[in-house]
């Protein structure tokens, strides 16, 4: 048992070395059981020779890393919400301020932030483009840093920005350094952490719909104290808010609200 013991602790460090991903993070028990699982699937026996298989091949090592992260992020999530972001809301506000201050809220593994950077490369040069970007789970930051992901995270990627700011490899999909450049990842927690003051725009969409009633109306207080007047917060599409004036919020279009 002991071998089997040690053969899983160097594979945590051969994966701590190779991607920044720590999976000693996670209980023992039931990672080891779900990898067990994995690599035997693959036909492998042990942690080592499942490393070696990840060695060589960069799409089993994104696989795995799905495995590990649980990932239900994609690029231009509900399209129709980035065209407005984009038409109406970013439109209007580059008239003002050509160095907007932009957060990603939970921005799980990476597609959200890097979404909002491609968005806004069509206003801005790369070189004036930042985008904030946490989360609670150092894992999902170290995997949204290697910005590499499977295809079906950029199924709603229009053609000419996959093109664009994407290279393809091995059915693999990396964003580009100049995209990657614009994005700082650092680690936070929503409800107990701090925000910075004077944003012009809050992206949290998709993570609201995990949190109780209480911690919602705690988040929304905090997001709204974290905007500039006029500011925008941006949410996810199951996570309207029902009394948008509590918070100091008028309606701008759906799940876009702003600061008064």
């Amino acid at each position: 048992m002991n071998g089997m013991r040690d053969d899983y602790n160097q594979f945590i460090e051969q994966i701590k070395r190779k991607t920044g991903i720590d999976l000693s993070l996670y209980k023992e028990g039931q990672m080891k059981r779900r990898l067990t699982s994995l690599y035997e699937k693959k036909g492998y026996k042990s942690f080592k020779e499942y490393y070696q298989l990840l060695e060589k091949n960069q799409e089993e090592l994104i696989e795995f890393l799905d495995r590990m992260t649980i990932n239900v992020s994609e690029f231009f999530r509900n399209y129709k919400r980035w065209e407005i972001l984009e038409n109406k809301i970013l439109t209007e506000m580059l008239k003002e301020n050509k160095r907007p201050k932009v957060w990603s809220a939970a921005c799980s593994t990476g597609e959200e932030p890097y979404t909002l950077s491609m968005v806004l490369s069509n206003f801005l040069p790369l070189g004036d483009i930042r985008v904030n970007a946490t989360d609670i789970d150092s894992n999902v930051i170290a995997r949204a840093k290697l910005g590499t992901y499977q295809e079906r995270s950029l199924q709603e990627v229009p053609n000419s920005i996959k093109g664009k700011y994407f290279k393809e490899q091995d059915g693999l999909y990396k964003v580009k350094d100049e995209i990657k450049r614009t994005v700082n990842f650092k680690k936070q927690n929503l409800l107990s952490d701090p925000f910075e003051p004077g944003h012009d725009l809050i992206v949290c969409r998709n993570v609201l719909i995990y949190f109780t009633e209480e911690a919602k109306e705690q988040l929304y207080h905090k997001f709204s104290n974290a905007l500039k007047k006029g500011g925008i917060l941006f949410v996810g599409s199951t996570e309207q808010i029902f009394q948008p004036a509590k918070y100091g919020f008028e309606v701008v279009d759906t799940f876009f609200y702003r600061k008064v």
